[in-house]
């Protein structure tokens, strides 16, 4: 089992976005099977089952068993509202000619926005069959991974369409656009 650490650091305020085109605007979500009408049909019929068990076994004398059925239905409930406030959390993936911008949004509502430069970034898709897949972008020994809360086949389509959208940033730089790795200006020599 690999797994990679992410270690790119967010930003600490939000930069002006580039002018250009965009090639990807996706937002990430968690699945959520169970719609609101159908947890109140599952919790009614839990309560149900949980309080003529109870009553079964209060006629029979062994009345302290009543508060456990009332329990396992709080417990239930509990359950399932953690997982909906879990659901709320978003990731906005943004790519354009200049950067690879990504807003994680926690289920408090607070924000992460990360920015990656898209001329330097490689993606990485780790143990792609497994349930334990990652989506990884890294540039210069830091990494980012995404869509944590995805399916595994969520997470390779995923992975295949920001490749895409990389490559066609990366195609759509001119020569003059292009980010520069540093030193000096041949021309100018």
């Amino acid at each position: 089992m690999r797994t990679l650490v992410e270690t790119w650091p967010a930003e600490a305020e939000a930069v002006e976005r580039f002018n250009g085109p965009v090639f990807m605007e996706a937002e990430l979500a968690p699945n959520r099977s169970l719609a609101n009408p159908a947890f109140i049909a599952l919790m009614a019929s839990i309560s149900l089952i949980s309080f003529t068990a109870g009553l079964f076994y209060m006629a029979l004398g062994a009345w302290p068993v009543l508060p456990f059925f009332g329990l396992d239905v709080f417990l239930v409930w509990l359950a399932f509202r953690i997982s909906y406030r879990d659901g709320r959390a978003r990731e906005y993936v943004r790519v354009d000619g200049r950067d690879i911008e990504v807003v994680r949004q926690l289920p408090t509502g607070h924000r992460r926005r990360y920015r990656l430069p898209t001329a330097w970034v490689t993606l990485r898709l780790i143990d792609p069959k497994a349930h334990h897949a990652q989506v990884a972008l890294t540039a210069h020994g830091r990494a980012l991974v995404l869509g944590q809360f995805l399916s595994p086949p969520e997470r390779g389509a995923f992975a295949k369409a920001l490749e895409k959208a990389i490559h066609a940033a990366r195609q759509s730089l001119s020569s003059a656009e292009a980010q520069e790795p540093g030193g000096a200006d041949p021309a100018e020599a």
